[in-house]
């Protein structure tokens, strides 16, 4: 039966099996949509589950926004075994003894809370010269790398049943929590590797709120688009401001208007309960940052 394609507007909370990739879990649920326009708002590796915010339509404008923002994730790491990804697809490095029990263990995390510096891995989506780093990786090429700086808000102990260990790790957009495990194995003096990654939270959407695969195909049609959340829930940490009518078509034709006395910075703007989209406010004007179309 040929689909026929239609402009969907809004987000999806995709729950992404493991075994896919996100590029693939993406296709999927844009045919079951029958979408015109899709996107995602960061990759999940195969290996990886959870939350994979889809953004379809106009709200794949305001997608990067979500990118940004802090993440939550509850990682499986095993130690004494190095791999040359960092997690189970890569090919065993080393193996040395564990020898850290629970205590020592439980004492190491605090060390990676706060900002920190992590190398990216080879294994990654990175660009360098305008190819990702997994490129070089597979050509046996290594690419020198600098530190980057990354936040780690909480890391907390769920499991300890060494050699494997669970935690959950709060951080910011930008983290690999491949290598936050592996740097978390060579403190420990017997290296790690990721063996299980789910991403619980992202910005303010939780994993709780997801939908499967499965059961998005499982659904007809109209309760599949039923699912999806508006474009501005990608931006609900931002300030709101309403507009009157003329203000409102000015900047959807691109023009300045005046901001009320004080507002700075991004605001969401809004006719009544239509969302015009994005703007700049400063010096007493807004500016048309990302607007949805008409």
């Amino acid at each position: 039966m040929k689909i026929i394609r239609q402009r969907v507007d809004g987000v999806l909370l995709l729950n992404k099996p493991v075994g896919i990739s996100s590029n693939a879990a993406l296709q999927k649920a844009k045919w079951l949509l029958a979408a015109l326009k899709a996107g995602h708002t960061g990759t999940l590796d195969p290996f990886a589950d959870g939350l994979l915010p889809l953004c379809f339509g106009e709200a794949t404008k305001f997608s990067g926004y979500l990118l940004e923002s802090d993440k939550r994730y509850r990682a499986t790491m095993r130690l004494g075994i190095t791999t040359s990804t960092g997690d189970p697809e890569g090919e065993v490095l080393a193996e040395r003894p564990v020898e850290a029990g629970c205590t020592e263990i439980a004492s190491t995390l605090p060390r990676f809370v706060g900002e920190i510096e992590q190398i990216p891995p080879m294994h990654s989506a990175l660009k360098h010269q305008g190819r990702p780093l997994y490129e070089y990786a597979r050509a046996g090429i290594d690419i020198e790398r600098p530190p980057r700086k990354v936040r780690i808000a909480s890391l907390d102990l769920v499991d300890c049943t060494p050699p494997q260990v669970i935690f959950d790790v709060a951080c910011s957009a930008g983290t690999y929590v491949r290598t936050l495990a592996q740097d978390i194995g060579e403190a420990l003096g017997c290296g790690a590797h990721l063996t299980g990654l789910t991403r619980i939270a992202a910005g303010g959407f939780e994993l709780a709120r997801a939908h499967t695969l499965d059961a998005l195909d499982a659904l007809p049609a109209e309760a599949r688009h039923a699912l999806l959340m508006p474009p501005d829930s990608l931006i609900t940490h931002l300030p709101a401001e309403q507009l009157d009518a003329t203000d409102a078509m000015a900047l959807r034709q691109g023009r300045q208007v005046a901001a009320r006395p004080g507002l700075a910075g991004l605001i969401r703007v809004y006719l009544k309960d239509d969302f015009i989209g994005l703007v700049d406010a400063a010096e007493g004007r807004l500016t048309p940052r990302r607007l949805m179309a008409t």
